[in-house]
């Protein structure tokens, strides 16, 4: 499903990530496009930062937000942040790579993957099961 969406529109991806029924999202794309702003839109009233030093930020009792940026995925499996998956509610995971796929496929672990590009005033999203 391909969605264009200003800011002020991003329910409708929001709307997305709840009817496809995963639970982990791959949010993917170059820096600025709109992935912390995504997830911040998706965990209305808490206030989202994005984890990029921390590497994990937990909103609530039900979305964790990691960010993969700088850790990488082999920071990301010392931490022991994949059993993290297991519990209950949403997981967004910014600057996922190829391995992290593998593994949560090989694990049996079900995803949508989103792609995000700027276009103008609006982001085009990508959603890929």
């Amino acid at each position: 499903m391909v969605i264009e969406a200003k800011q002020s529109e991003l329910d409708k991806v929001v709307e997305c990530i709840k009817k496809s029924g995963k639970r982990i999202v791959l949010l993917q794309g170059d820096l600025g496009s709109g992935k912390t702003t995504l997830v911040k839109v998706f965990a209305k009233g808490h206030d989202v930062t994005s984890p990029t030093f921390s590497v994990q930020q937990c909103y609530g009792e039900d979305v964790y937000h990691y960010d993969l940026y700088n850790a990488g995925f082999e920071k990301f499996m010392e931490l022991g942040l994949f059993e993290e998956l297991e519990k209950p509610g949403y997981h967004f995971i910014e600057w996922p790579d190829s391995r992290l796929e593998e593994l949560l496929e090989a694990m049996g672990l079900e995803y949508l993957k989103i792609h995000i590009t700027p276009q103008g005033d609006k982001r085009v999203y990508r959603c890929i099961d």
